[in-house]
């Protein structure tokens, strides 16, 4: 690596989340603070809820079939 033009590494920066959660991880920064980490996430918690897709799946069909029915009504014509 060339000298002087690189910001100097700590390899074991602190990260500070919201939820009280601090560890370690290689960073630019010495000491970071976040609002989400691993711990509170709720993708990582398992409390993460999920969007009724079917409706909207339903929904998008339904315009679908709609339309293939006005276009062979309009051909009737």
């Amino acid at each position: 690596m060339k000298k002087n033009i690189h910001p100097k590494y700590y390899p074991k920066a602190k990260v500070h989340c919201a939820c009280g959660n601090i560890f370690e991880i290689g960073s630019t920064k010495e000491s970071i603070e976040t609002e989400i980490c691993f711990k509170c996430h709720p993708f990582y918690t398992g409390k993460e809820k999920l969007i009724d897709t079917a409706g909207r799946i339903q929904k998008f069909t339904e315009k679908l079939r709609k339309k293939k029915e006005l276009l062979k009504h309009s051909k009737n014509l």
